[in-house]
């Protein structure tokens, strides 16, 4: 058993570290095909539909000012501000759906940006998990400017149209940098369904959305990277490691709660956590009433 589980920890600690590496080298190396990217021309190739795939990767600079700002005001107002996740919406979410309501969104821009580049389409706790991980480390790596760089280049924006670029080429027959203030909110209003919407030819609920959004783009928050200060982030890499904390405190807690007898930690990587044997759960209990208030007070082993 024991060695089974110092080689779980092994294969599990290559994978975080190759995950990190990957994140790092994403920092600056353009992303030119991502996971969705291939699950569409694959089912394009299935059905035995015309494959179209069309992606031009444009650093930030050469986009409009107002793109960033739209989609600021059509999918995550509070961009600038968070650190990855708005807990506010999430709970609205689930409020929502738990009174029977529509299933809203509430994933923001970076974790939009995280699935994306690094997983596959669907919903499970397995990948919303991951999401939530790949969304601490470009938080931490990256900053809102690159996030928000990737994230214009490689969001679906029509049926095997990826990215601003070529959705300005597509529908507009311009370049991004050219797009005016209503051309970028009206790509923006087809996000929530880019295979359905088209902004060549918005549909009256496009129009609406386009509306509300040139509205919101004068209130939120202006998207202005040049004048992100330094400290936001060490302050983005401060929420990310107290999340990372508390993720490691239940973990902890589980295991010893679920341990019972045993006496030692298992072997993870290439620690030896033996010295901890003893350890007292007295000391985490206030993690574990942040994240498991309804388990009942741990033993002390």
């Amino acid at each position: 058993m024991r060695k089974i589980l110092k080689w779980v920890g092994i294969v599990g600690g290559l994978l975080v570290g190759l995950s990190i590496l990957l994140v790092v080298a994403l920092r600056w190396m353009p992303v030119y095909i991502t996971p969705l990217m291939v699950g569409r021309t694959v089912g394009q190739i299935v059905t035995g539909e015309k494959v179209k795939c069309v992606h031009t990767w444009v650093p930030i600079e050469q986009m409009s000012k107002s793109m960033p700002l739209a989609v600021v005001a059509s999918e995550d107002n509070l961009f600038m501000q968070h650190h990855g996740f708005d807990f506010t919406q999430i709970e609205l979410a689930i409020n929502e759906a738990k009174r029977g309501g529509r299933h809203r969104g509430a994933s923001t821009i970076s974790q939009q940006t995280a699935k994306n580049v690094f997983l596959w389409s669907g919903h499970s706790y397995i990948r919303k998990g991951l999401e939530a991980y790949f969304t601490v480390l470009i938080e931490v790596f990256w900053g809102k400017k690159r996030i928000m760089e990737v994230y214009l280049n490689s969001i679906e924006m029509g049926k095997g149209i990826y990215g601003v670029e070529a959705v300005a080429q597509e529908h507009f027959g311009k370049s991004a940098k050219r797009l005016t203030r209503a051309e970028a909110a009206t790509i923006a209003a087809t996000l929530p369904n880019p295979l359905r919407y088209n902004s060549a030819h918005p549909s009256s609920y496009v129009q609406r959305r386009k509306a509300k959004i040139m509205s919101l783009m004068s209130k939120v928050e202006q998207v202005d990277f040049t004048k992100l200060l330094v400290c936001r982030r060490y302050d983005a890499i401060k929420a990310c490691l107290a999340i990372a904390w508390k993720a490691f405190v239940a973990t902890a807690v589980v295991q010893f709660y679920f341990a019972g007898m045993v006496r030692r930690w298992p072997t993870l990587i290439f620690v030896d956590f033996r010295p901890f044997a003893r350890f007292s759960l007295l000391t985490v209990t206030p993690y574990r009433k942040a994240i498991f208030p309804r388990v009942s007070p741990l033993r002390t082993l």
